[in-house]
């Protein structure tokens, strides 16, 4: 599955990724923190997203973090 992060105070994309185990990266967000190379971010929420491409249905997991100062 495609999974997102995304800053959730720009609305930025941080990273995309495919991962197989959507339940385990989950659950490691929701840690003390995540670090990028460009910063460090705290979990905030995800959300999972249904959508069609070019006729197929596809799922996609929007994890949002807020940047730690």
């Amino acid at each position: 599955m495609y999974v997102v992060f995304v800053d959730v105070q720009s609305g930025a994309e941080l990273l995309t990724t495919v991962s197989q185990d959507v339940a385990g990266l989950l659950a490691a967000c929701q840690g003390e923190n995540v670090t990028f190379p460009f910063g460090t971010y705290q979990y905030e929420f995800h959300s999972l997203d249904h959508y069609e491409e070019d006729g197929v249905f596809k799922q996609e997991l929007v994890v949002y973090f807020k940047q730690q100062s």
